[in-house]
Formats: structure tokens, C-alpha cells, sequence
């Protein structure tokens, strides 16, 4: 296995094998040696940028929400004011792409959301790296009209998240869904959601 070596800084190349070995061998296979070895660095590299192991998970969680937030390219993000169909567009883009070309930062993930469960200074920083997505995507929300964007939210990257752990290592793992078929079912939600609400008509006073 290799990271690439390219134009990247010490930080994130050992940012980056560390997140590869996630995916590859989980959250036992995590080692500083290792790192050293899957990013091609001699001995004691990876202990110079992060000292200890808490330290080389938070560089990993902050790495991998910087690649993250590249899964889209700027100009495929959901316009503001694209409304509800825009917005699952979008969404469903990304949503497919961790599941086929970007599917080793998706079980990155999850490793680190566990790991973050049983270290509690972990979880504070993996929260603060997860803000600026939740924030952005409750502006989104807003703007396609969400009366409640908070509560939104937390629907659509319970659906969004579901859909991925079950096609990523649940029992739906075996073949992904295509990109036509995520976004069908992300456009059912957000109408769901935000379509119009049809005036409530009060019958008449025959007092």
C-alpha cells in the first residue's frame, strides 16, 4: 500500500497513510511504526509530527474532514437558491462517491467516530471538525426553505449515514446503489420535508 508523496506536507502524509491504514487493517492496525511505513518515511517520522497517539488521531480527523469537504469540487456544490431538487443533487453526488471512489475515507470514518466514543477528548475534537458541514448544510437547508433546519439536519445525515454504513460494511454491502437511485430517494426526503404545506381551510362559522 502507498500514499501519495506529491506536494503534500510531513502532517498531512502522515495524515493520510494513517487514514489508509484505517481503511486497510482498522483501528488496531494504527501504529506509529506503521505509519512510518505506509508513508515511506524513515523511523520516527510520524512520532516527530504527533508525539503520541492521541495526537495522530486528532491529525487524522482533521485531515480527513479537509478531504471531505473535497469529495465535491466547488462548482458541484448545491446552489443556495437551487431549492429542494438542487440540494439532492448534490447530496447524492457525494453520497455516491464515498461509496464507490471515496469508500476507504468512508470506513476511515468509522473507525474514528468508534474510536471517539471511548475517548472523550477525541469525541470534542471530532465534533468540531463535524461542525462546519452540519453548519453549512443547515444554510442550505434554510435557503431551500426548511422552517426547522436543525431538526432537518439531523434527518437528513441520519438518512444519508444509514444509507452509507449499510452499503459500506452492513448488510447492503455487497453492491452500491447507483447514483440515480440515492438521489430518488434523497429528493423523496427533502420534499418530504420541505414541500409546501397546503393552507389549513377552517370550515365555516354557521353560528
Amino acid at each position: 500500500m502507498s500514499v501519495r508523496t506529491s506536494s503534500a506536507s510531513r502532517a498531512d502524509l502522515v495524515a493520510d497513510a494513517a487514514l489508509a491504514l484505517l481503511a486497510e487493517r482498522g483501528m488496531r492496525g494504527l501504529t506509529h511504526r506503521a505509519v512510518d511505513e505506509t508513508a515511506g518515511l524513515p523511523p520516527g517520522s510520524t512520532s516527530n509530527v504527533a508525539r503520541t497517539r492521541q495526537a495522530l488521531l486528532e491529525l487524522a480527523v482533521r485531515r480527513h474532514a479537509e478531504r471531505e469537504a473535497r469529495v465535491l469540487d466547488p462548482a458541484e456544490m448545491p446552489a443556495p437558491d437551487g431549492g429542494p431538487d438542487a440540494l439532492a443533487d448534490g447530496l447524492a453526488l457525494a453520497v455516491h462517491r464515498f461509496l464507490t471512489r471515496d469508500r476507504d475515507l468512508l470506513i476511515a470514518r468509522y473507525e474514528l467516530a468508534l474510536e471517539a466514543t471511548r475517548r472523550p477528548e477525541l469525541r470534542a475534537f471530532y465534533d468540531r471538525a463535524g461542525a462546519v458541514f452540519k453548519e453549512q448544510l443547515a444554510a442550505l437547508l434554510t435557503a431551500a426553505g426548511s422552517p426547522e433546519p436543525a431538526r432537518h439536519v439531523l434527518s437528513l445525515v441520519a438518512w444519508a449515514d444509514g444509507l452509507m454504513f449499510s452499503c459500506a460494511a452492513g448488510s447492503f454491502s455487497a453492491e452500491a446503489p447507483g447514483l440515480e437511485e440515492i438521489r430518488t430517494g434523497l429528493r423523496e426526503l427533502l420534499r418530504g420535508m420541505l414541500g409546501r404545506r397546503k393552507p389549513v381551510v377552517e370550515a365555516p362559522d354557521d353560528r
